[in-house]
Parts: structure tokens; C-alpha cells; sequence
């Protein structure tokens, strides 16, 4: 038997398979893409079935809603949940004269009725960039153990303006 300690070519070899087996290991990639499928299943890169909505998760934000519904509303102190104040125009020495006229009718997106008394509501709307998950978005999958967590959507980089 030969010995293949001077032999050039079984040492580039085995070079190259302990370059390529370097880059293997028992730890599964963290990160990953996916795509939101039609029923809301995550087809992810890295597993090759559609996960069932029932079976991954999402962040906290994922869930505020569609773009344009209403995120938030304002509300007088002391009537929780009813989104509705008044504007006080002040008098000459600083006391409330009466409700400010009222403003412009605001659009139907930006919400909020107006009364004829003054009183009104603002609301915040959830901008498009901060929606829920649809199908067709391209998202960031975090996962933890064999768990998939979609953590945002990604967007391209031209987006950013």
C-alpha cells in the first residue's frame, strides 16, 4: 500500500472536503424568508410544506389590523373608550369661553365625527406600513427549535425613500 502523505493531489482533495464539511453543522439556520400563502399558511425557504396558520406565530405588531383601520382615537379624560373631547377656546384672562369652532369635516379615512357643538374624535390610522400579514407578503421567519415565529414583512430596499 502506497502511502499518500507526498501525494499532491489526495491532499487538494481532501482540502476541499474539509473546506466544504467546514461550513456544515448540527445547528439549523435561525433566520429564514417566507412567503404568505392564499389561506394564510408561511411556505418558509427552509421547510418544504406550508405551515398551517394554526401552526406558526407572529409578533405583537403583526396583528394591529388592515391599513387604514383605526389604530387609536382620543378620549376626554374621564370617559374611557368614548374617543370623543372638546377644544376650549380661552377668554381674555384665560378661562374657557366656549367649544372652538368646529374643523373641517374631516375625509371618511381619516375618520372622526364631528358634532355640531364642537365635539369630535381623532383617530389614528394604521399606515400601510405598519399592516397585519396578507397573503403575497414576503416575511422574516425567526426560528426557535422546530417553532416558526414570522417576525415583520420584508419589503425590497427601493421602498426606502
Amino acid at each position: 500500500m502506497e502511502s499518500t502523505m507526498g501525494n499532491e493531489g489526495i491532499n487538494k482533495l481532501a482540502a476541499v472536503f474539509q473546506n466544504r464539511m467546514h461550513g456544515i453543522t448540527d445547528k439549523p439556520e435561525v433566520l429564514d424568508f417566507g412567503v404568505i400563502q392564499g389561506d394564510m399558511s408561511l411556505l418558509a425557504n427552509r421547510f418544504p410544506r406550508p405551515i398551517p396558520q394554526t401552526d406558526y406565530m407572529v409578533c405583537r405588531q403583526l396583528t394591529l389590523g388592515p391599513a387604514h383601520n383605526i389604530l387609536a382615537k382620543t378620549q376626554d379624560t374621564g370617559m374611557p373608550y368614548s374617543g370623543s373631547h372638546l377644544h376650549l377656546v380661552n377668554g381674555p384672562v384665560g378661562e374657557p369661553t366656549g367649544p372652538a369652532p368646529d374643523p373641517p369635516i374631516p375625509s371618511e379615512r381619516t375618520a372622526g365625527g364631528d358634532s355640531h357643538d364642537g365635539e369630535h374624535q381623532h383617530h389614528v390610522l394604521i399606515p400601510e406600513k405598519m399592516r397585519q400579514i396578507k397573503p403575497g407578503d414576503r416575511v422574516l421567519v425567526c426560528w426557535v427549535g422546530d417553532d416558526a415565529c414570522v417576525i415583520d414583512i420584508v419589503l425590497p430596499a427601493t421602498e426606502v425613500v
